[in-house]
């Protein structure tokens, strides 16, 4: 009998032994089946990712390596729960009213106080590491492989640095292609042309954590992050960015219990769905704000770009000549067009000291000559000048009766640079101030926590056609795919000195102009997000064509729906944008000339609208600024051939 029991103990043993020693698969599948994502715990942990039962990520690696311990090495699990979330979410302002958040989640705990978050939504899927440990913990580097199924195509915002996000796009022919060690920001795009699935690698909820870059590495494309940094000294420009001197040999001290960023897996075999992902957005942290009456997204004027030139104004101007009555153009052009803001960039104060402010400009008196027209006032200022005291830098702010604030030449996101996003947004809150952050990095969802964050430039912008060529139209037709997965960005269209490929050439100092034609420059305001949307050129400019400020005047920069009625990465893109009973679309195509049809069936009902329809003229390709104007009538059966110039573009205000 002794026997038989010894017997019995020694297999149930043996049993135990061997279903350890077994590979644990897990499964999660979007709400439509049509993606999936596969766990396997075979001591250390592997994911992939499938559509359409098709493998796009094959068994990639993920861990986190801790000063003393490695989460997913020797990794037992101890326990899983799931469920499923359908929900509506409601934001306070975008291009839905509302979203829906539906989603199948699976926990699976692991020995040793730890979790991994499986999230698979239609959109996407993604995965997070939680930790419940009682002390602190110093993240010495993490795992995050991207073994990509084949070798597909890669758009790749390449960059050699930790310090910049507003870097042209590289076009890749294969994954081989990209240079050992080689790096870029994400989102990060990768193409199938065969199966015309498009994947887009991205990350959300990223707080006081440094962000995910994708690196070529061993042949492979791995997660890569910049180290703590161990020493600050200023520099760049200016003498007045935060520059990392020296660094630690890890990347994170940080809260032992807390959740870490989520690692965004975004696949689709339909282009126009990524003009619409808000997968970013539902993944981050829910709003922290209850009073939020004084948010208000809107257009603004702007002096920088065109360098406050206003010719044929009988005022003296240029950016020598910025003083209270330039400011006071701006202010009568805003409130005389449907503009909300005027942004007053540098050199309203000192860069050095925000309460230093430039005897030219009784900021004070322009507030309140503001006001009195119902235009609020956005100032400039450089990070680390309003973070030196940034409670009392804010309180005056506050006291003068901005409306907001752009903080601007973060350059930087390890840990510390990323704690400084939301400590600003936080304290800027508590004075009822917006805030549109620039030089920063790309939006991971914070402003849907801190919605009095209205735009984020983190993108190559107009800015650039001040000295090369890079903000153009193929640039153009790729940043909404990718870049814009991410969150608003604040390109700052609007240009009326519109070029062709050959014609066009940099300007700095002067009078910039843009490459594409007008209407695709128009495009932008309907196809871009930005909450806080600039008017790039001279209001003396704009004041030559009502017919363009009627437009300008009347498109919003956020909307109740939104219908992408068609697009094509890096091609063109025909988007339907609904604010109250009225319609706004936009067209957009890269260098090459085509014709798109606009299907107006997307209207709910068969009533008659007015729509001012606004198109490439015949000789846009030679003279980018012609365009042609014409108002008609349409009903949900009209279908309307749009032709777009090279660089061209379309928009349409329907009314009914």
């Amino acid at each position: 009998m002794k026997f038989k029991i010894l017997l019995i103990s020694v297999c149930l043993i043996l049993l135990k032994l061997t279903c350890q020693a077994l590979p644990k698969d897990y499964t999660i599948t979007s709400p439509d089946t049509k993606l999936k994502m596969q766990v396997r715990v075979d001591g250390s942990i592997t994911y992939s990712v499938y559509l359409n039962n098709n493998i796009l990520i094959s068994p990639s690696a993920i861990g986190m390596t801790l000063q003393n311990n490695i989460l997913g090495n020797a990794a037992k699990v101890s326990g899983t729960k799931s469920k499923t979330v359908n929900s509506t979410l409601h934001p306070l302002y975008g291009k839905e009213a509302t979203l829906t958040d539906n989603y199948n989640e699976l926990v699976i705990n692991f020995e040793g106080n730890y979790s991994l978050v499986l999230r698979a939504y239609n959109e996407g899927v993604a995965y997070r590491f939680v930790t419940s440990f009682s002390e602190p913990i110093i993240v010495v580097n993490e795992k995050a492989q991207f073994n990509f199924s084949g070798s597909p195509e890669v758009v790749f915002p390449e960059t050699d640095n930790y310090t910049a996000w507003e870097v042209p796009y590289i076009n890749y022919n294969s994954i081989t292609a990209i240079g050992e060690g080689k790096k870029a920001i994400t989102p990060t795009l990768f193409s199938y042309p065969q199966s015309k699935t498009k994947v887009i690698v991205a990350e959300a909820d990223l707080l006081n954590y440094p962000g995910m870059y994708v690196k070529k590495q061993n042949d492979k494309l791995v997660g890569n992050w910049a180290k703590y940094p161990a020493e600050i000294k200023m520099g760049s420009w200016g003498d007045f960015v935060m520059q990392v001197a020296k660094t630690k040999d890890y990347i994170s001290e940080t809260d032992g219990s807390r959740a870490f960023p989520w690692r965004v897996i975004i696949a689709t075999d339909d282009d126009k769905t990524l003009l619409n992902n808000q997968l970013v957005y539902k993944l981050a942290t829910p709003a922290k704000l209850t009073n939020t009456a004084w948010i208000k997204p809107g257009k603004a004027a702007w002096e920088w770009w065109h360098d406050a030139m206003l010719p044929g104004s009988s005022i003296p101007s240029g950016m020598g000549n910025r003083n209270t009555k330039l400011y006071k153009y701006y202010i009568d052009f805003a409130a005389n067009n449907n503009l909300q803001y005027l942004m007053i960039d540098a050199g309203w104060s000192d860069n050095y000291n925000l309460l230093k402010v430039n005897p030219k400009v009784d900021i004070k008196e322009l507030i309140a000559y503001g006001k009195s027209k119902k235009v609020g006032v956005f100032l400039w200022c450089v990070a680390s000048t309003l973070i030196k005291n940034l409670d009392a830098n804010l309180d005056f702010l506050q006291s003068i009766g901005a409306v907001g604030v752009k903080v601007d030449f973060f350059d930087r996101d390890d840990q510390a640079a990323i704690a400084l996003f939301e400590e600003i947004a936080k304290a800027a809150a508590k004075r009822n101030l917006m805030v549109n952050f620039h030089g920063c990095s790309k939006p991971t969802g914070l402003q849907r926590a801190y919605p009095n964050i209205v735009n984020y430039e983190a993108v190559r912008g107009a800015e650039c056609s001040k000295w090369d060529y890079s903000a153009n139209p193929d640039h153009h037709l790729l940043i909404p795919f990718i870049r814009m997965i991410a969150g608003p960005m604040d390109y700052t269209p609007g240009s009326m000195r519109n070029r062709s490929k050959e014609s066009f050439k940099p300007v700095d100092p002067g009078l910039p102009s843009s490459q594409g034609t007008r209407c695709h420059e128009l495009a932008m305001f309907v196809v871009y997000d930005q909450p806080l949307a600039m008017l790039s050129d001279s209001p003396t400019e704009y004041e030559k064509y009502p017919d363009i400020m009627k437009f300008l005047g009347a498109v919003p920069t956020v909307f109740e729906e939104t219908k992408v009625l068609d697009a094509k990465v890096g091609e063109y893109a025909v988007m339907a944008k609904k604010q109250g009973n009225n319609w706004f679309i936009g067209a957009m195509t890269n260098w090459e000339a085509r014709t798109v049809e606009l299907d107006f069936s997307f209207l709910k009902n068969d009533k008659i609208y007015t729509i001012d329809l606004y198109t490439d003229a015949a000789d846009a390709n030679t003279n980018a600024e012609h365009y042609e104007h014409k108002t008609i009538q349409v009903t949900k059966k009209t279908k309307l051939q749009l032709p777009l110039a090279k660089g061209g573009g379309a928009v349409a205000y329907l009314k009914m």
